[in-house]
């Protein structure tokens, strides 16, 4: 067993931390501390150090709330998207196989199967006021794509560091490569302000693959101020 593995073992081996392991690993949004709180029946601070040590061995990811109100933002807590197919937690790939059985059932193509999921996921996390491509970035880097960002002058371009379904990807990119473009399409849309100009597909061993998109006109301006 490697290093990293041996630590993410230490830190499930607590049985109380493991069940706040897998309260996280249970919801598709992001929880907060008095959630795990008042799952596991213990104060503040000992979830806090419960949840420093799931951080520290790369189980979880924690990220700070971005408010639309006064207020002190709270800290949230998610898995990390690299052990999403390890230690019983809900993995990509069963995320992938619902919504190709999806677009199976609904006669769908791929594409269109993921601008549907895509539509559907921005109008679970679309916060007014806040940058449409931070939104989107976040949501890739939750999905396990290890996006990079470069902007200029209301051109995005994000660089896929790894590709959560390089198995499948790597025998059937006509239906993935689709599927990721479309889901893709449809966060841009329903987040706002952004249009998907091209994805550029690579090697899904080697990943980096190519994602182009422009701030649509008053878009780029509204970023700056948000």
């Amino acid at each position: 067993m490697n290093d990293s593995l041996q630590q993410e073992a230490r830190a499930l081996g607590d049985p109380t931390r493991h069940r706040i392991f897998q309260y996280i690993a249970d919801h598709d949004s992001a929880v907060t501390v008095a959630e795990l709180t008042e799952y596991v029946r213990l104060n503040h601070n000992a979830v806090r150090q419960h949840l420093a040590v799931l951080k520290d061995a790369n189980l979880v990811v924690e990220e700070r709330e971005e408010r639309d109100r006064p207020g002190r933002p709270r800290l949230l807590y998610r898995l990390h998207p690299e052990v999403l197919d390890r230690w019983g937690a809900p993995g990509a790939y069963p995320w992938l196989a619902n919504l190709l059985a999806a677009a199976l059932r609904n006669q769908e193509e791929p594409r269109l199967a993921g601008r549907e999921e895509g539509l559907r996921r921005a109008a679970e996390i679309k916060i007014p006021g806040t940058d449409s491509a931070a939104q989107l970035e976040a949501e890739m880097l939750r999905r396990g794509f290890r996006p990079t960002l470069a902007e200029q002058d209301g051109h995005l371009e994000f660089i896929l560091r790894r590709c959560p379904f390089v198995e499948v990807a790597r025998s059937d990119p006509g239906t993935v490569c689709p599927l990721h473009l479309g889901l893709v399409e449809g966060l841009a849309e329903g987040l706002g302000g952004l249009e998907v100009e091209k994805l550029v597909a690579k090697d899904p061993g080697d990943a980096g693959c190519l994602l182009a998109l422009r701030r649509k006109s008053g878009a780029e301006s509204a970023a700056r101020t948000a």
